[in-house]
């Protein structure tokens, strides 16, 4: 598969100009300008090239849970969004704890063949807090363990899996919610397991991920372990960037405008690992008997664009970088980047358009978002994976 981009503003992490890329077997070949071959090309004079998005943090409810998502229609909702790779939840039905599950889902997205995923693997067997002798077992296509939508209450079991972890170099992804306080107070829940959490990866010395970071304390706990060198990196999601104090149901709530505010800051200087969308589908039943998550993966790139590029200046490289090449570095691939020899996987953007979000429009099963009716600039015209155009915008 050969492909030509022509005439294109080309940004990622590291440049913004304007040139060409050849795409042949897969990979980046070329970059620069006025290349001519003989193969299939797209003109996108006035566009915008990035490299395509990964998500590190999303729910297609696969195996089990197929009625508000499966593998198809979140991989056709991942490339409508500019995606290519997603890191999958353990959450499902089995809970995902064995190579059998892992393997379940790495075929039926082949299968598929829109995007590449990674699998995680719950810390405790089948969620239940206790054992981790299943993690001895697992391969070495396992990158990530996570009890996301939970957490390991037993700080001596977090430990002896943090440990298992960091000897077979697996990060360990906290969702940072201390279950007894969280009807008292949701800050104090998310506050107080987001230090216990980065003190015990200081203990062990395994590498933590702090999944959907939403409070100021939170993040300045992360950002004293960064400070100190901790093996510690963080997501914030486009909802927790672009809502304040609203009531839509979501898992950590939507929080206060001195948290987003600070939030921001922390995207600015540096202290912010990656944009994860917590992609969660739900039918209209579902949401309203209120089950929390929002379908985001659809929407993420233009709300992020809208709130972080235009209404707050940071550059659209920065975006890049915590929307493509920080989560691939936190996944060991080799994407995220317009660079020859990483793997030809992009999205063709319109950053001067402005569209309305309609819900109704959404790949995904799930309609379930606050930001159904905002109009947001950046939209997504084309996918590419490998050199293959995967989703055009006709196709909505």
């Amino acid at each position: 598969m050969e492909l030509l981009v022509k005439g294109v503003r080309i940004v990622d992490w590291s440049q913004d100009f304007i040139g060409d890329i050849y795409i042949n077997k897969g990979v980046i070949c070329e970059i620069g300008k006025d290349l001519h071959k003989e193969c299939q090309w797209i003109d996108a004079k006035g566009l915008t090239l990035m490299p395509s998005f990964i998500d590190l943090h999303v729910h297609f409810r696969d195996p089990g849970l197929t009625y508000k998502e499966d593998i198809e229609s979140g991989s056709y909702a991942a490339v409508r969004g500019g995606y290519t790779m997603v890191n999958l939840m353990a959450n499902t039905n089995p809970v995902c704890s064995t190579m059998d599950t892992v393997n379940y889902v790495l075929n039926r997205t082949k299968e598929v063949g829109l995007i590449d995923v990674h699998q995680v693997v719950s810390i405790t067997n089948n969620f239940d807090g206790n054992d981790i002798s299943h993690l001895d077992k697992l391969d070495s296509t396992v990158k990530m363990i996570s009890e996301d939508g939970k957490d390991v209450m037993d700080s001596k079991v977090m430990i002896k899996a943090m440990l298992k972890a960091k000897e077979s170099g697996r990060i360990v992804m906290c969702h940072c919610e201390e279950h007894t306080l969280t009807d008292i107070d949701t800050r104090l829940s998310e506050n107080t397991m987001t230090w216990r959490n980065i003190t015990l990866a200081q203990f062990t010395g395994c590498a933590a991920h702090m999944a959907h970071v939403s409070t100021r304390e939170a993040m300045e706990y992360v950002i004293d372990a960064k400070r100190k060198g901790i093996n510690v990196t963080c997501e914030v999601g486009p909802h927790h960037i672009a809502l304040t104090d609203n009531d839509y149901r979501v898992n950590p709530p939507i929080r206060s405008k001195e948290d987003v505010d600070f939030i921001i800051k922390a995207i600015k200087d540096g202290y912010v690992d990656a944009i994860a969308t917590d992609h969660a589908p739900h039918t209209a039943e579902d949401k309203k008997n209120g089950a929390p998550g929002i379908s985001g993966i659809e929407t993420a790139f233009g709300i992020c664009y809208t709130k972080l590029v235009k209404e707050e200046n940071i550059a659209l490289s920065k975006l890049s970088e915590i929307m493509s090449k920080n989560p691939a570095d936190i996944l060991g691939v080799k994407k995220g980047q317009i660079k020859i020899g990483y793997d030809g996987d992009l999205v063709l953007i319109d950053i001067s358009k402005e569209y309305e979000i309609v819900s109704e429009n959404f790949k995904s099963k799930g309609k379930n978002t606050p930001f159904n009716g905002m109009k947001v600039y950046g939209e997504v015209l084309k996918t590419i994976k490998g050199g293959k155009v995967v989703f055009t915008h006709e196709q909505i």
